[in-house]
């Protein structure tokens, strides 16, 4: 087996810099060089000897994701074969059809065409099944959704064509030519009601804050009367720290701190202030966030909610104060690696993990609020480091029941849209759109037809209960009463697609309206119905109630 030179440098490139090489070269130089001798030893003698025959790449790159997962889940290797990955979690873009694939048991569907793009163009729709690529055939039994997308991926202006199955059973084979593929850190804006605009951001590429500036003025020449609008953060996993910065500045004046970052190497240390005039420096703001706000989105909800510009409205944002930089490798490999953490204009990191301290089995806990340090808006309202952005007004969300979580899971909700929109014609708008009740019966028959079930926590407390009877020989007892238990109990679970009719109608017409018209269609299909929206306007409607709340009263 030959020693692959290649994977072997790419490592010694890569350790120094997870270890602070930079910053530390004569405190560590011995150590590090006596570890990478060891290591080099080892990864010959493993590929020499080593009874099967091993794959040296895969080999090291186990080692190297080993390596950097014992710092965090957001230091990662980037092979050349993944920068386009990177590329687009920075720019939004790629080359490609327009179309989010997905996995559905041993299908690889549509979920999603973009509008505008080659799949959207050629009439591809979500529910579409993909049987095969340029005549090779698919099957999500044998294939990854990685590997598919990979295959639909490619140079602008290259040619493919898909093997598609519709809701039908009818085959059907599609010519595509690849495109530049942006996705929109904005995919909707527009007015709730008479006077308060909303805007949805779901992420933090490139652009993101020409985008928001751009949706802001448009609502701006649509209302000149606009007398508040809403910021949804939720679900926004985050991005480019410049883009944070430029989207807080929208509602922040100039030269006001937005973010601090602080690390090990001198370069991490910088103030980030707001560079222009604010485009909406005292329009009432609320920002919606929740468990899926995160990195970007903590720096933005942060920055507004420690100068008091704007009230947070939600739940508690997920944490990760870490800020991550690209560093180049050799081989046309690249380092993600975390830098430093950031500190909003308080002066608290939001961070929720310490990495750096783990428990003997190697696993991580979340800072307990005792530990959580207290610090001061510019108003003087409390605020705590530790654990991400806490709403300053808080607005529970059940959890979704078992029946309606494996409805879900299942696909069941999105393949009853599937069919649904095959037999109906286009409603007028989205926000208005009601389904029928004879389509809810539709849907339970529907459902009724496939083999669905799910276990409640009652189902699993019933089952531990009778192993508990019968250990300790009350089984010749009880067995009647058990018996008669669970028959109450699937007698209840029978009635829970009617008992939770209200909310499966919801993510129903949720995902109906987004086969008609796209995502803009899901979001105003749910403005009515969404608890976080409602608190917001109900909070911008009350003037008095806003401005109490920011000063702390």
């Amino acid at each position: 087996m030959k020693f692959s030179r290649a994977t072997f440098w790419a490592l010694v490139i890569l350790i120094p810099f997870s270890f602070g090489f930079i910053t530390s070269v004569t405190d560590n130089f011995f150590e590090i060089s006596k570890n990478l001798d060891i290591f080099g030893h080892l990864y010959r003698e493993i590929n020499s000897t080593y009874v099967e025959d091993t794959d040296p790449e895969q080999l090291m790159r186990t080692g190297i994701d080993a390596m950097l997962q014992s710092l965090d889940p957001y230091t990662n290797f980037i092979s050349e074969g993944e920068a386009e990955d990177l590329r687009f979690l920075s720019t939004g873009q790629y080359a490609g059809v327009g179309a989010v694939v997905g996995r559905q048991g041993d299908r690889i569907l549509i979920m999603e065409p973009y509008r505008g793009y080659p799949a959207d163009e050629a009439g591809l729709q979500a529910g579409d099944e993909i049987v095969g690529i340029d005549g090779k055939p698919v099957s999500g039994a044998d294939m990854e959704v990685g590997e598919v997308r990979d295959r639909l991926r490619g140079k602008v202006g290259t040619d493919l064509s898909l093997t598609i199955r519709q809701a039908d059973g009818t085959l059907r084979e599609v010519a595509l030519t690849r495109a530049r593929i942006k996705v929109d850190n904005v995919p909707y804006y527009g007015m709730v009601d008479e006077h308060v605009g909303y805007v949805k951001l779901t992420g933090f590429t490139q652009d993101a804050g020409q985008e928001l500036e751009k949706a802001i003025r448009d609502l701006r020449q649509e209302q000149p009367d606009l007398q508040g609008l809403v910021l949804d953060l939720r679900n926004n996993p985050g991005g480019r720290l410049d883009e944070a910065v430029r989207i807080a500045n929208t509602f922040i004046p100039q030269g006001e701190v937005i973010v601090e970052t602080h690390g090990r190497m001198d370069a991490s240390h910088r103030v980030h202030r707001a560079q222009r005039a604010a485009v909406e420096e005292t329009l009432p703001l609320v920002v919606l966030i929740n468990q899926g706000s995160a990195s970007a989105s903590e720096i933005v909800a942060g920055a507004i909610q420690d100068l008091d510009r704007g009230v947070i409205v939600g739940r508690r944002s997920f944490g990760k104060g870490l800020v991550q930089n690209i560093r180049p490798l050799i081989y046309n490999t690249q380092v993600k690696v975390t830098t430093a953490k950031y500190y909003t204009p308080s002066g608290r990191c939001i961070q929720a993990i310490n990495y750096a301290e783990r428990h003997r089995d190697g696993s991580v806990h979340r800072i307990p609020d005792s530990l959580r340090t207290s610090f001061l808006t510019r108003n003087g309202r409390t605020v705590f480091d530790g654990g991400g952005i806490e709403p300053d007004v808080e607005v529970a969300v059940p959890e979704w029941p078992a029946a309606v979580e494996a409805l879900d899971v299942k696909g069941l909700i999105f393949d009853f849209a599937t069919r649904f929109v095959n037999s109906h014609p286009q409603p007028a708008d989205a926000r208005t759109f009601a389904l029928a009740e004879e389509d809810y019966e539709a849907f339970l028959a529907f459902v009724a037809s496939k083999p669905f079930s799910y276990e409640t926590q009652a189902d699993r407390e019933l089952q531990e209960l009778k192993k508990t009877v019968a250990e300790e020989a009350y089984s010749d007892l009880l067995t009647e009463e058990l018996t008669a238990l669970e028959a109450q109990l699937a007698r209840e679970k029978s009635q829970d697609l009617n008992r939770h009719k209200e909310l499966i109608v919801r993510l129903l017409e949720r995902e109906i309206a987004r086969r008609y018209f796209y995502m803009p269609g899901e979001i105003q299909a749910d403005f009515d119905e969404d608890p976080e929206l409602n608190e917001a306007l109900r909070l911008l409607r009350s003037p008095e109630r806003y401005r109490e709340i920011l000063a702390g009263r």
